[in-house]
């Protein structure tokens, strides 16, 4: 049984970051044990306290720890992450040293309300796991352009074709992930 955390670069309600997630993990193995990595409560990285953290930083630092490997939801902001998403990065990677993010198998998927299809985004966060040492799955490219017109009003993702292409990307992580581990 392999476990996936699962983060999502969005924090609003009805997210399509979210809607993309839960297609993803659809189609993961029945036994896969599936913990969505909640970012939205994490202070605001600061190096001070990496002396004494706070218990949220703790809290999703011993989360990451716990996982197998990682699935990587990310809307596109201003041409990057959110900074949800790069906060949830600096946390978990801290103190200097301590990275929990290392050797764990990870899969990016970016969505955008345009066609550009989160395509910046994906890749600055490509960058970004490359120097946490992630190993991440190169094909398929994930980039889900125009979510609107695919997804319901609570971000769920209700076209077919995308169910499948998400469904089967995460069936081929689940091989990677279990190659890589």
């Amino acid at each position: 049984m392999t476990k996936f955390g699962v983060v999502i670069g969005s924090i609003r309600d009805n997210s399509f970051s979210k809607g993309v997630a839960d297609a993803l993990v659809a189609g993961l193995p029945a036994d896969a044990e599936i913990t969505y990595l909640k970012i939205s409560d994490l202070p605001l990285y600061n190096q001070d306290y990496d002396v004494d953290s706070p218990e949220e930083y703790v809290r999703f630092r011993n989360q990451v720890a716990l996982q197998d490997a990682i699935i990587f939801v990310t809307p596109e902001h201003n041409r990057s992450i959110s900074a949800a998403l790069k906060n949830a990065l600096d946390v978990a990677s801290r103190p200097w040293g301590q990275n929990v993010w290392a050797g764990k198998p990870a899969l990016v998927a970016s969505q955008s309300i345009s066609g550009i299809s989160g395509v910046l985004a994906h890749h600055v966060l490509r960058q970004s796991l490359v120097f946490l040492d992630m190993p991440t799955m190169q094909q398929p490219e994930l980039y889900i352009g125009n979510v609107q017109n695919l997804s319901d009003e609570e971000g769920h993702i209700t076209n077919t074709d995308t169910q499948e292409f998400l469904a089967n990307a995460a069936k081929q992580f689940d091989t990677f992930a279990k190659k890589s581990i």
